[in-house]
């Protein structure tokens, strides 16, 4: 598996630097004065040198204790309550967005970095799918697949309508007993819990209803109207079965969650630096009260989210 990565890397490399002259053309290098092939460079090997560390992480907390195969794909749409293709159009809607901040400080133009940046993050994903589909404990989702197009399109879209995200998609996480009954399959460590733990996992769509008023509306472009959807209860992919002993006896449920959140980008700040850090943690959700819609219990409750 380390052996694929190493080719998925390479390959990887061989797509940015071969669209260096696509992206500073038709304008020219001569013409594009923005342009600047530094930090082009900067940005194609950091890009790379993440894209090596995640895949190995990964390889290490997900693929190593499962033996490699032929390439082969597997259903999993009925899987999770959907949390983990949730998961992929996240991983993909933040690195286009990362890819495409990425491009426009190398003085790319804004198109070319809209198209080429939101295409990183369905590159990234296309890599991680191609090492399910040689894993025997996995294989290629075409569900997968659909939500980091999905991912890939909710930042695309937006900047070339827009020229900014008026939706964001962000994520929380909360601790659950659950992995302590299943550690193989939920995580027996923080880091595997945070990967492979969806009951933990919260997905949300944050948007501010100043973005869609009349530019000299009061309404503060920060304050965020948020809805989410996760699940809980849940011990294996598609059912219980066996229930280990002394385990919670809850039932596995779809969780819908109805929130206020914080946009941080748009918190006004002097520093750059500050203004990138809060940029960075604007992945993920500000934890706020909130009501939470249970689908399978039909009842509604009003809770403390969490990141």
């Amino acid at each position: 598996m380390r052996q694929f990565i190493l080719v998925a890397v390479i390959v990887w490399l061989f797509f940015i630097f071969c669209n260096a002259e696509v992206i500073a053309q038709p304008d020219s290098v001569a013409q594009n004065k923005s342009f600047r092939p530094g930090r082009f460079t900067a940005v194609a090997l950091t890009e790379s040198a993440i894209a090596t560390t995640t895949l190995i992480g990964l390889n290490e907390l997900w693929y190593k204790d499962y033996p490699r195969s032929s390439f082969h794909f597997f259903n999993d749409n009925a899987e999770w309550f959907q949390v983990d293709k949730l998961g992929h159009a996240y991983t993909s809607y933040q690195v286009g967005k990362l890819g495409y901040a990425a491009l426009r400080w190398s003085g790319v133009k804004e198109n070319k970095s809209i198209w080429y940046g939101g295409a990183t993050g369905l590159a990234y994903q296309l890599i991680v799918e191609m090492l399910d589909g040689y894993s025997t404990g996995w294989g290629f989702s075409t569900g997968d697949f659909a939500a980091n197009i999905g991912g890939a399109a909710l930042f695309t879209s937006q900047q070339l309508l827009w020229h900014e995200q008026r939706i964001l998609m962000k994520f929380s996480y909360q601790y659950t007993p659950y992995a302590e009954y299943r550690p193989e399959t939920l995580g027996s460590n923080a880091a595997e819990r945070l990967l492979k733990d969806y009951n933990g996992q919260t997905y949300w769509l944050s948007a501010s209803p100043g973005a869609f008023m009349k530019d000299n509306n009061k309404f503060p472009p920060w304050l965020c109207f948020s809805v989410g959807m996760g699940a809980k209860g849940m011990l294996g992919a598609r059912d219980n079965d066996p229930a280990p002993f002394n385990c919670p006896n809850d039932l596995r449920n779809r969780i819908m969650y109805l929130s206020m959140d914080l946009d941080l980008s748009k918190i006004p700040v002097k520093s750059k630096f500050w203004h990138t850090v809060l940029s960075v943690v604007n992945t993920l959700k500000v934890p706020f009260p909130g009501l939470a819609y249970n689908l399978t219990r039909n009842h509604l409750d009003g809770e403390w989210i969490s990141m």
